[in-house]
């Protein structure tokens, strides 16, 4: 069954960076263009970036310059790294094929950012 298993959330303060990983299970990985999006609570989700198969990239302008989306096609890994994050970052980050070929949520990964 293909998964994809979110990691590297936590507890930041403002200002602060962390490094998500989206690990994929399934066979196809290369082939197509990757996500990541997050669902602050009460508010619906929203992407934040994405990345083609050739690398191209493309953000939300709320991340622009803060956050950085790259992939590892070998290891089958997707990245987020996010720098200067304020509070309006805190949700839940989840990573998926960009539609129409989004696979089944994951569980997400929790992004808390507080003092």
């Amino acid at each position: 069954q293909v998964q994809l298993v979110e990691s590297g959330g936590g507890l930041v303060q403002p200002g602060g960076s962390l490094r998500l990983s989206c690990v994929f299970s399934g066979r196809s990985f290369t082939v197509y263009p990757w996500g990541w999006y997050r669902q602050a609570p009460g508010k619906q989700r929203e992407s934040v970036a994405t990345i083609t198969s050739g690398g191209t990239t493309n953000y939300a302008d709320f991340v622009k310059g803060r956050f950085t989306i790259s992939r590892d096609n070998a290891g089958k890994t997707l990245y987020l790294q996010m720098n200067s994050l304020s509070p309006e970052d805190t949700a839940v980050y989840y990573c998926n094929r960009v539609s129409p070929t989004n696979l089944p949520w994951g569980q997400g990964t929790q992004v808390t950012v507080s003092s």
